[in-house]
């Protein structure tokens, strides 16, 4: 319903367990680890553990997908509500083994599931059987599953075991009967909340994954949803999915704290988390009015020094007025730089560049006419040798030039991966915004473009008056931005497996003309990714496709850590 609103590809907050989603959390990467090694190594049990939603089964079918030794054979188990004999039943459905003549022995079973599990040693295959909500497993089944490790050849064993369960889980292991498998278990993880950093590079991940272009939850509705969910990946999902059509039933392009708290309320029937409990309102009424009555009194004699403090201050602080630069026009914001179609204005230039006494915030003001969204964008497509065309979207002419705008809110620690020039927005100590072209960076000192001239300032000044939105100029492959992953297919797979290989021998995957994406490609994705401080979610999105086209772009491509002249 609300994804055309805001651009989106899918929904971005279903809590189906799609592997695509998987946001890979110092801990959530941690016990990825885990998995992958007790998948890898030989023999005993693996137990991850969690609070309900905080991701468990997603990890799982991330490892069953994409992670998985080709001589793998898996045997998954989602509903371990069985019996004994039902369990080694399901085991035997799971791994396609024939059923012995009287089903109803559980020797029968074992010794059919004996034989198939040495014929799979024999073969150079592995036998892995993952349990998820291991914790409704009765104490007679996990004795069963103890007992499946003995099965075993004089050097290893033959059935690798990944219990997947509740806290629960680690309190029932924990029963003194139990503990022979408790002994058994060679590596142990438990799976916590994100943090609130965490929790706003979540909503930030599925909603870039989901095809969103530009911020729409406001940094305070982040850590409302983090206060609301504690960190709980489920019951974010579930919020901010709410709070989206929220906003597209009120037509807002953003989600505020506020739609994040109604949001909240809706899902819980309960009303809005936060708000006073219906016994304190009328003693609050009367100490509020209380507050403002011993205020007004206690201020009432001096109430006329301090207003003429403040108009003398006021006064004092007014430049004179042959100086005072016209009052700022409210510029539109970033978002609208595609859609700016006035004619570019002309007015005062900057102060020279050459002066070091001349702030950034002062040029700002005094070329106000001159930092419109409509001359930044021209800046930059010149930048791309792209002839601006005024009274045509900037953004469209991009577009027929073979190139696409990427409008996001990174750190300037980002902007130089991405390496390319890119329009910032800024807000002077007035509240009035501008566009800029950053063209440069170098050290502590940043290079910007102000109406087409140049100016150079101390990045510490950019830091005071950019919050990180920024748009750039990049090149999607064979014309598409979709993002890559194990479903895609075609010329845009085949130009990540090539681009990936000119980069570095490391990223070369094992078939190089292949339009599928496979887990080995995957997994170079991945590599590049950490190499690249990238989150490492083995889908080459926008920000993983820019940084390659970074890195392949010719030296006459325009570069943010390569001077100009030296471009030239």
């Amino acid at each position: 319903m609300y994804t055309s609103f805001f651009g989106l590809n899918e929904k971005p907050f279903s809590i189906t367990p799609d592997p695509r989603y998987l946001f890979m959390s110092e801990r959530h990467g941690e016990a990825l680890a885990h998995l992958v090694y007790g998948v890898t190594e030989s023999g005993g049990f693996m137990q991850l553990t969690g609070e309900v939603g905080t991701g468990k089964t997603t990890l799982v079918r991330s490892l069953l997908q994409s992670r998985m030794p080709d001589n793998a054979d898996v045997a998954v188990v989602l509903n371990p509500q069985l019996s004994a004999r039902e369990f080694l039943i399901s085991i035997c459905e799971e791994l396609g083994i024939d059923l012995p003549d009287d089903p109803s022995s559980i020797k029968a079973l074992i010794d059919t599931l004996n034989q198939h599990l040495l014929q799979a040693h024999a073969d150079g295959r592995r036998t892995i059987l993952v349990v998820d909500e291991a914790q409704n497993l009765a104490p007679e089944v996990l004795e069963e599953v103890r007992l499946l490790t003995n099965l075993e050849t004089a050097k290893q064993k033959l059935l690798q075991i990944v219990l997947i369960g509740q806290p629960e889980l680690r309190e029932l292991l924990a029963r003194n009967d139990l503990r022979q498998l408790a002994q058994r278990i060679t590596g142990r993880y438990h799976l916590e909340p994100l943090s609130r950093d965490e929790t706003a590079q979540y909503i930030e991940h599925r909603m870039k994954v989901a095809g969103a272009l530009n911020e729409v939850f406001e940094p305070a509705a982040k850590r409302e949803a983090f206060r609301l969910s504690q960190g709980v990946p489920r019951l974010i999902n579930v919020i901010c999915d709410r709070a989206l059509l929220g906003a597209y039933t009120t037509e807002s392009r953003k989600v505020s704290r506020a739609m994040v708290r109604r949001a909240a309320a809706e899902v819980t029937g309960d009303k809005e988390p936060g708000g006073w409990p219906p016994w304190l309102v009328p003693i609050g009424s009367v100490a509020v009015a209380l507050i403002i009555a011993t205020a007004f009194l206690v201020t009432l004699d001096g109430r006329r020094d301090v207003i003429e403090d403040s108009v003398a201050a006021t006064v004092a602080e007014t430049p004179p007025p042959e100086t005072t630069p016209e009052s700022a026009p409210a510029e539109p914001p970033l978002a609208t730089v595609a859609e700016e179609t006035t004619a570019v204005a002309t007015g005062p230039a900057p102060p020279e560049p050459d002066d070091p006494e001349v702030s950034l915030d002062a040029q700002l003001q005094l070329a106000s006419e001159l930092t419109t969204s409509e001359t930044a964008m021209r800046t930059l497509l010149e930048l791309w040798g792209i002839e601006y065309q005024r009274g045509q979207r900037g953004c469209s002419q991009a577009a027929a030039a073979g190139y696409e705008c990427l409008f996001q809110r990174t750190s300037m620690t980002g902007l130089k991966q991405y390496d390319r020039p890119a329009v910032l927005t800024l807000i002077d100590s007035r509240g009035a915004t501008h566009n800029v072209v950053l063209t440069a960076v170098s050290g502590g000192t940043v290079d910007l473009s102000i109406g087409g001239v140049e100016v150079s300032h101390p990045l510490e000044q950019l830091g005071d008056m950019w919050f990180g939105e920024f748009v750039l100029l990049w090149r999607p492959p064979n014309g598409s931005s979709d993002v890559l992953g194990p479903t895609s297919s075609g010329p845009a797979v085949a130009w990540l497996r090539q681009s990936l290989a000119a980069i570095d021998d490391r990223y070369a995957s094992a078939y190089p003309d292949s339009e599928v994406f496979d887990a080995d490609l995957a997994d170079k994705v991945r590599l590049f990714q950490r190499d690249h401080r990238l989150d490492v979610d083995g889908l080459a999105g926008r920000q993983t496709q820019i940084i390659i086209n970074t890195l392949l772009e010719p030296d006459r491509a325009p570069r943010l850590t390569i001077p100009r002249l030296a471009q030239e």
